[in-house]
């Protein structure tokens, strides 16, 4: 039985990729790590957590005595790395936490790896999630791939960026076998509600403003998150050991007409009259170093392994909308933090 450990997998893009691996390969044992952080939320993951195949731990990347005693226990076949801190507000106002998170602790699980695989890294992967942010930004036309140059913006691309390139350091100097990718911006079920969609589904149900930076025009290129871990999961079994692939879903959107197609779908599933949710547009002070625009070019995925999304956007924002309208529930504890009460009745009182 391989063991493979999924950080960060009390996540949005992780719950994914937890719930998919725990049931494609049973034959698998799924250890999930996270420090359940205030974007950590075992209830995201309720209909795996009494899988024979899965387990729990929690524990902080940023801290090497708790990741090396876990290598040494479970000796890991594989790690696929999604733990960091993602929200670029957040790392403008203190960009100290996701130094610690994302360039240390990947350094930690780096070392971790390191030493368990010395003598027998045949069969071992390290699988390094990363973002297509660290390419910086592109103009009205072309597309970031494989090849492009690093020009991180923000301190949350400068640090995964920096984490990217020490896990090809890794690679090149100690023959650590491992592979990377780069996604564009992912949206579905449980993400958490700092991010556009969420956010807005959120207020705009309860009539809150929708507060847009600058005059809307950032484009982004959306992906599925199950597109997404359809992705992973092929790059982790048959991605080519030092590669890079690219993630995107071909789906560009303009932030502002993104937003009012949100504003139309959910007028339509609320009952509301057309037009009523656009009223709660809010044009706010453009964000610090934003930039303009991220497109993938998957090409080299697509090719190589076969991959291609298959989820029309408009359709995906449909599904993500009776998502977060039917799971009410899980959205008023994520907000008012009362998801943090479930790890404790799960697991510290049993």
């Amino acid at each position: 039985m391989k063991t493979i450990l999924i950080t960060g997998g009390a996540g949005f893009i992780g719950s994914h990729i937890v719930r998919f691996f725990v049931n494609k390969y049973p034959h698998y044992r799924i250890v999930n790590l996270d420090a359940l952080t205030y974007a950590g939320n075992l209830e995201n993951l309720r209909d795996v957590e009494d899988k024979p195949n899965y387990e729990f731990v929690k524990a902080d990347i940023s801290f090497d005595k708790e990741i090396m005693p876990l290598f040494e226990k479970y000796r890991f076949d594989g790690v696929i790395h999604l733990a960091a801190e993602s929200h670029v507000d957040r790392s403008i106002s203190n960009p100290m936490e996701f130094i610690i998170t994302n360039i240390i602790g990947t350094v930690n699980l780096l070392n971790a790896a390191r030493h368990i695989w010395k003598d027998q890294p045949e069969g071992k992967l390290f699988y390094h999630i990363s973002t297509d942010e660290v390419y910086g930004s592109l103009g009205e036309e072309g597309y970031f791939t494989e090849n492009t140059p690093y020009d991180p913006r923000s301190p949350y691309s400068a640090s995964k960026a920096s984490s990217d390139h020490l896990v090809r350091a890794y690679y090149h100097t100690f023959n650590l076998p491992i592979v990377i990718s780069n996604c564009s911006n992912n949206y579905g079920g449980n993400q958490f509600p700092e991010k556009l969609i969420p956010l807005f589904i959120h207020n705009i149900r309860n009539n809150k403003p929708l507060p847009v930076y600058g005059k809307g025009e950032n484009v982004r290129d959306w992906l599925f998150v199950e597109d997404h871990t359809a992705a992973i999961d092929l790059i982790f079994h048959k991605g080519k050991t030092g590669e890079t692939y690219n993630i995107g879903g071909n789906n560009e959107w303009r932030n502002i007409d993104l937003i009012k197609l949100l504003c139309r779908i959910m007028d339509g599933k609320l009952g509301r009259a057309e037009g009523t949710s656009e009223k709660l547009i809010t044009y706010v002070k453009d964000r610090a170093g934003h930039d303009l625009r991220y497109a993938i070019d998957s090409g080299k995925l697509q090719h190589e392994l076969g991959w291609s999304p298959s989820v029309d956007f408009e359709k995906g924002l449909h599904k993500t909308v009776d998502w977060y309208l039917a799971n009410e529930e899980w959205l008023n504890n994520v907000t008012s933090g009362d998801y943090k009460k479930y790890y404790e009745e799960q697991y510290l009182k049993r």
